[in-house]
């Protein structure tokens, strides 16, 4: 079931998310509230679990190499079991989604380099079962409320 958020929490929420250290007092002036009200704002969405923690966001530069690329993929589902598992085990598969509409699965890979990228796409393109993928190198994030 999910939580139910209003507005306000939703605009806390946001907030929080692209900058977990931002003073109490910015959020009240940026949502319209009393800086005593989104106090309490965060502390029940913390005890609802709403909120499961805070973290460190470390710099792109250090973490994201060189190349990022959204893989679509459209799978037999016979052979489904077997692509999961390999794609498991490659260091530079950072997710895997398995999503509606024209393709099976979302992959998003994270490279050292083009040659790494056109490397890995070769291996999973000749896999059993995989019937096509479309790739998308990401040039830019626009907005990043991720964790790293």
């Amino acid at each position: 079931m999910r939580p139910e958020l209003d507005e306000v929490d939703n605009k806390v929420l946001a907030l929080l998310m692209d900058n977990a250290r931002l003073p109490v007092t910015s959020i009240a002036k940026q949502v319209g509230i009393a800086r005593t009200t989104v106090i309490a704002r965060i502390a029940a969405l913390e005890k609802r679990g709403i909120i499961a923690g805070y973290g460190v966001r470390l710099s792109h530069k250090l973490v994201q190499p060189a190349v990022r690329a959204y893989v679509g993929l459209s799978v037999d589902a016979k052979f489904a079991s077997a692509l999961i598992k390999y794609l498991q085990q490659l260091p530079e598969a950072e997710t895997l989604c398995a999503v509606s509409g024209t393709i099976d699965y979302m992959l998003t890979l994270r490279c050292d380099s083009t040659d790494t990228l056109d490397r890995l796409l070769d291996q999973i393109g000749a896999m059993d079962g995989v019937r096509q993928t479309a790739t998308s190198i990401i040039l830019s994030k626009r907005i990043d409320r991720g964790a790293i």
